[in-house]
Formats: structure tokens, sequence, C-alpha cells
């Protein structure tokens, strides 16, 4: 794994000329949500790496031999950073951050509940020491493309919405040469991605029978980018399957049903900065993150 403080004048010449950083708020988000879209772009040869800004401390632990990490968030966060560790060695991703540090901020748990508000709760961090943070490692990683979540965090957990706030709330710092110039070199992002789940894939899974799926989402025409990645399909199921504390895709509920089928690999983004590159189709949807880039 990688530490953000890579030199910025130095780091061109290490890597392929693109260049794609993920921002997720806890161990798994990234296999479930983007484990695809990662998995094809180190095979391409991309520099793929992320940021994950919490260990999970308060995920809901799902395996019944694991049950003693249930009463115990310290070492469930433990346990979770060796379960990324795996996960993204299934997915050929190499480069990792913890925002801050590992254990520098932790899980706020779902919206509501009394960890939105706790000591050294991501949901409630300082904004400034966040920014600094994620301007450091967008400077360190210098990214032609970034993908995160909706301002809404998808289906509104406290650090979803907060690791979008800090991803677009970096953005400007991190071009800006005379703001902590520190942090190493100027870098402006040239395109920004928000993970989106588009409507008909709802649609399709209750007509499957698939309930308990109700996540926020955008209508089909809303979509900017999507990706096909059914091929990736046995590296998402592997990487899922080391984040057993949280997911069990072998069970007979609706996400095990969900996650079978190869079109949980096709991953749907939306555009929010930048400028859209060709695309195809009824709706003009790209199929490269990297379309239009020089």
């Amino acid at each position: 794994m990688v530490h953000p403080s890579i030199p910025s004048d130095d780091y061109p010449r290490r890597v392929t000329e693109r260049r794609l950083l993920l921002v997720h708020a806890h161990p798994d988000d990234e296999s479930s949500g983007t484990g695809a879209t990662m998995a094809r772009y180190a095979a391409e040869g991309a520099t793929v790496a992320l940021v994950t800004c919490t260990s999970g401390e308060l995920g809901e632990v799902v395996a019944e031999d694991l049950a003693g990490l249930r009463n115990d968030p310290e070492a469930l966060g433990a346990h979770r950073r060796q379960e990324i560790a795996g996960a993204l060695a299934e997915l050929g991703v190499a480069r990792h951050h913890w925002l801050g540090g590992a254990g520098r901020w932790r899980d706020s748990g779902m919206a509501g509940t009394a960890g939105n508000t706790a000591e050294s709760a991501f949901a409630a961090a300082d904004p400034d020491h966040v920014r600094q943070a994620m301007v450091g490692i967008l400077r360190a990683e210098r990214p032609h493309v970034v993908i995160t979540y909706d301002d809404f965090g998808g289906y509104g957990h406290p650090d979803h919405i907060a690791a979008n706030r800090a991803v677009m709330g970096a953005l400007e710092p991190a071009a800006d040469r005379f703001w902590a110039p520190e942090l190493g070199g100027p870098w402006e992002v040239s395109k920004v991605y928000w993970q989106a789940m588009p409507e008909s894939i709802l649609q399709r899974a209750r007509e499957a029978g698939i309930e308990g799926f109700e996540p926020f989402t955008v209508p089909d025409a809303e979509l900017t980018a999507v990706l096909d990645g059914r091929e990736y399909h046995p590296r998402k199921l592997a990487a899922l399957r080391h984040h057993r504390s949280q997911i069990n895709v072998d069970d007979v509920g609706f996400f095990a049903k969900l996650v079978g089928q190869p079109e949980f690999a096709i991953e749907h983004f939306v555009l929010v900065r930048g400028a859209r590159g060709p695309g195809h189709g009824p709706h003009n949807w790209e199929q490269d993150l990297f379309a239009g880039l020089p």
C-alpha cells in the first residue's frame, strides 16, 4: 500500500498515462459499488488508487463465526482493514490510502444514530482537516478521473455524504498553487463522476422478485457513463467474499441474488465535473470514463 506523501515532481514518471482515483466511505463499498470498474482499469494498465475514509467500525457483523466483533468497534475496524487488503488484491489494485491515515476518522453509523456526532466520527470531522488530507492525496496521485458518491451518499449514510463533501471540497484547493504548497504541486482533476443506480435496475430487480432493494435511483437518461464489467464479475465476487464480516454472497437473501447476476458488474455513473466524451446508444452513454480526455 502507498503513503500519500509521494513527491509530485517525481510521480508522473512512475505511472501510466491514465490515472483513476476512487473515494469510498468504508471497506466493502469499493467492491460492491465500483469493483468491476476498478478491476477493468487495473487490468487495462491504468493506475487505480482507492481512498477509504473510515475503517467501518460500526458495521453490522453478519458472519456468525465473527460474532465476537459485534461489540468491539476497534477490533472490527482492524478486521475490516484486513478484509479490504484481500479484496483489493483480487481487483488488482495496490494503491490504497486511508484518509488522514488508518483510524484517523471513525465510522459514523447510520443516519440518526449516536455515532453521527461521536468523537472522531467522519461525518462530524473538521472540514479543514478533511480538506487538507484529501488535497494531499489528490496532489500525490494526480488523477485524471475521480469517482465518489452523489451528494445524498447514494442512500443517505452520513459517511457517504461526508465522502462526497471531502472530494468536492478539495478539488479547487488542490488546483490552487497558493493553497498549502507544502502538500505538493497543484493538480486539477479533469473529470469527476458520482456513482449511480439507474431506475431500470430497480425495476428489473422487482420483476425478478428481488425484494428489499430500495436505493436512491437516477433516471437512465440522466446517466453519463455505463461500464459493462461483466468480464470482471468473477473478480468483483471474489473481492466481496473477502468482506465476510459485512457480506454473505452465498446466502439466499436479496443481496446475494443480486450480486450473483453478471449484470451486477455493469456499473453506472453521472459526470459532475469536466467535459462529456463520445458516447453510444439512445442516451449517448460513455463506455470509458476517460472518454474525451487527450
